[in-house]
């Protein structure tokens, strides 16, 4: 028999629940703003806690929101950091696996690809696909499976950012390590980068190759020409990176 207690915090959620779905945009961005404050860094208990064991209820309403709403960047940011605080939450494999159950990977690939989003949304997005890498083995191949060594590679050759580069970086590592199954296609997507227009994106992979070619095993025909090609780079930091590939391959 539910308690008194119990059932003041049952009707607590739902008057919670009935607001956000009743809610307008800017309503819902300030809820978020709110509930980004109050659970930085909490466990998948204590947003439980929190949500009286119904934290799932509102995880799949901002899920929701965001795939009506992320091709037109309605207040993408506080969607995407609300999220993450589930996903990085202790304790909280559940809420990946619902996340990922909806579509979540396929969204937050299509984010990495559209011109009118920012470029800070985008960043956002590749940080919640650091934490799907991190989950394990099988994650990291969904993320593949789901093209997206393309659209991350991609996106690292156009970013402006040395932030955002950097965290796309951290997340080709993780999806070059411990992915036995897509690892030549990882590193195959880093040897196509290293053309591209941005010596930052160019540095990047290099430093990325580096570390994959213990796994991979003999440097790949494909990586000879390119690799040549950034020592005739004017930027002094890729031709260092491209000299020591060459070192490491080929000691």
């Amino acid at each position: 028999m539910t308690s008194i207690k119990e059932q003041a915090a049952i009707s607590r959620l739902m008057g919670f629940l009935q607001e956000w779905d009743n809610a307008t945009k800017a309503a819902r961005s300030h809820i978020l703003d709110n509930f980004i404050k109050a659970n930085q860094g909490k466990t998948g208990p204590e947003l439980e806690l929190e949500f009286s064991q119904g934290a799932s209820l509102f995880l799949a309403r901002i899920t929701a929101w965001l795939r009506l709403t992320y091709m037109y960047g309605t207040y993408l940011d506080r969607q995407l950091k609300s999220i993450g605080i589930f996903l990085s939450a202790a304790s909280s494999l559940r809420y990946l696996i619902e996340f990922l159950e909806v579509g979540g990977v396929l969204t937050l690939l299509e984010i990495l690809g559209l011109n009118q989003l920012k470029e800070a949304d985008k960043r956002e997005s590749i940080k919640l696909l650091q934490l799907v890498a991190n989950a394990g083995r099988k994650y990291k191949e969904l993320i593949c499976e789901s093209y997206g060594v393309r659209a991350i590679a991609e996106f690292l050759a156009i970013s402006k950012s040395e932030e955002t580069q950097e965290q796309v970086q951290i997340l080709l590592d993780s999806l070059g390590h411990g992915n036995p199954k897509y690892q030549n296609q990882v590193y195959k997507g880093l040897v196509a980068l290293l053309p591209c227009t941005s010596p930052k994106a160019q540095q990047l992979s290099l430093q990325t190759l580096r570390t994959m070619q213990a796994i991979v095993g003999p440097a790949h025909p494909s990586i000879v020409k390119a690799v040549l090609g950034v020592l005739r780079s004017v930027h002094l930091e890729v031709q260092h990176e491209g000299k020591s590939h060459r070192c490491t391959a080929h000691p």
